[in-house]
């Protein structure tokens, strides 16, 4: 992997982790456009993953400031009640993520007509907000909705389908307000990227030959890169579901997805 495709890909990582498109399936097929491997692919995910979750903190630091003060007082206020919804909705993610993490693994390998199928559904996913009225949903949070939003959440681990678009969207359809679902989103995702980036670099320091593939130099612009656009696309995203629907990137992933299923055919 060049610096350039790996400012390339961590530019696309960047804007599309927080928009409603898949960053994983739009790595997927950058990758693929670009010739890279996946035994490259699949450790550059992890780093610009991790990029964007360093980014999430950094746009809700003051939050998470405020979260962890209220958690301290170790009272059941609305700041512990997030914390725990939080953990209950990482338990599906967390897994998957333990148990059949070398199965995952096998949808990172050039997988890209099941990336244009994910690409799809996440297009209906993000349509149905609209039918349902889900847009105006007002309600707040439980215990159940949050382990129903974090099963979203682990059925997005698949190239394709995107974990913001189906954690937004199944809160909303689930009733719960577009500025909470959109905060709980971007909460939630922190502590299971986090970990397994960190398993990951533990993978890593271990056995450095296993990623020889890859420059370190090249893990450092991606990170960068998905990093500065990551703290720009989780702005505008909180802007964009405050104003509006999320039905027009319910088209952008029909089309992404038909365009790439046209070009493997042909």
């Amino acid at each position: 992997m060049s610096l350039l495709e790996a400012l390339i890909l961590g530019i696309i990582q960047g804007v599309t982790e927080f928009l409603p498109v898949s960053s994983s399936g739009h790595l997927q097929i950058g990758a693929a456009i670009l010739g890279i491997q996946s035994s490259e692919n699949l450790l550059f995910t992890i780093i610009v993953h991790g990029a964007t979750v360093l980014s999430t903190t950094i746009v809700f630091w003051k939050e998470i400031i405020l979260i962890g003060k209220g958690v301290l007082k170790f009272k059941l206020n609305e700041e512990t009640k997030l914390v725990l919804y939080i953990i209950i909705s990482m338990i599906p993610v967390g897994i998957i993520g333990i148990f059949f993490e070398s199965q995952l693994e096998a949808f990172f390998d050039g997988q890209i007509v099941f990336v244009a199928s994910m690409l799809m559904l996440t297009g209906f996913l993000l349509l149905a907000t609209n039918f349902l009225k889900a847009k105006n949903a007002s309600g707040t949070l439980s215990y159940t909705k949050a382990s129903i939003i974090g099963i979203a959440q682990a059925i997005a681990v698949l190239p394709g389908i995107s974990r913001s678009g189906a954690t937004i969207a199944t809160g909303l359809i689930l009733g719960v307000d577009k500025e909470k679902a959109t905060r709980f989103s971007f909460l939630m995702v922190i502590p299971p990227i986090l970990g397994a980036t960190l398993l990951k670099v533990k993978e890593l320091i271990e056995a450095p030959t296993l990623h020889s593939q890859i420059s370190n130099a090249a893990l450092i612009v991606g990170f960068i890169a998905a990093l500065t656009f990551g703290i720009i696309a989780c702005r505008w995203m909180i802007s964009i579901v405050k104003k509006g629907s999320l039905v027009y990137f319910a088209y952008y992933c029909f089309a992404i997805s038909a365009i790439t299923l046209i070009t493997q055919f042909i």
